[in-house]
């Protein structure tokens, strides 16, 4: 008969999630995850089997948790820009966030060390991917509602907002205040008809 886990697993994918997205996935030792999760090697390979294994479920955890909420941000609002506009406000509360890192765990998966890491890499784009459908479904709802043109190129606005949210994280810690963040999106989507 099989011993069970001694540790909430849940607890302790949380525990890595956090390390993870502060440091990185190749900066990240399995000693310093062993440390932050409490629990020794033998527990560490019955339960996640490898590192690779638990980042995958960390980014599954994250995209539960942090992805999930910005995607009802997303979805809220009576209009498709007012819906965008909510999400880009829920994503730079996360970045003044003290608790959390100034930084995207998925933004930070777009690495080499991340990518090249056989894998890692289609699970990441996926993550990317659907960010962009999620996107590209609001703004075509906003078609359908008139408030957007019918030649508006939901898809292109859709990777654009996506390319933005990944260039905000990286330039974010080092280059911005959140007043400039806001008057940046605000400029950028009132010239792509987002009111």
């Amino acid at each position: 008969m099989g011993r069970t886990a001694a540790f909430d697993l849940d607890k302790v994918i949380e525990k890595a999630t956090l390390l993870f997205w502060k440091k990185g996935y190749s900066n990240t030792s399995l000693r310093e995850l062993l440390k932050v999760m409490g629990i020794g090697e033998g527990s560490f390979y019955n339960s996640v089997k490898s590192k690779k294994n638990l980042y995958l479920l960390c980014l599954a955890k994250y995209n539960e948790t942090v992805g999930q909420r910005r995607l009802r941000a997303l979805q809220s609002g009576a209009s498709a820009g007012e819906g965008i506009r909510s999400f880009f406000r829920t994503v730079l509360d996360d970045l003044d966030d003290p608790k959390t890192p100034r930084v995207c765990l998925v933004a930070g998966s777009m690495s080499p060390d991340v990518l090249d890491e056989r894998g890692l890499k289609a699970p990441v784009l996926e993550e990317l991917t659907g960010f962009v459908r999620a996107f590209e479904e609001r703004l075509n709802g906003g078609i359908s509602a008139g408030e957007l043109p019918v030649d508006f190129d939901a898809h292109a606005v859709a990777q654009l907002l996506v390319t933005y949210l990944q260039g905000l994280f990286r330039l974010i810690r080092v280059l911005q205040t959140r007043s400039e963040a806001e008057r940046q999106l605000e400029v950028m989507l009132k010239g792509l008809g987002l009111r």
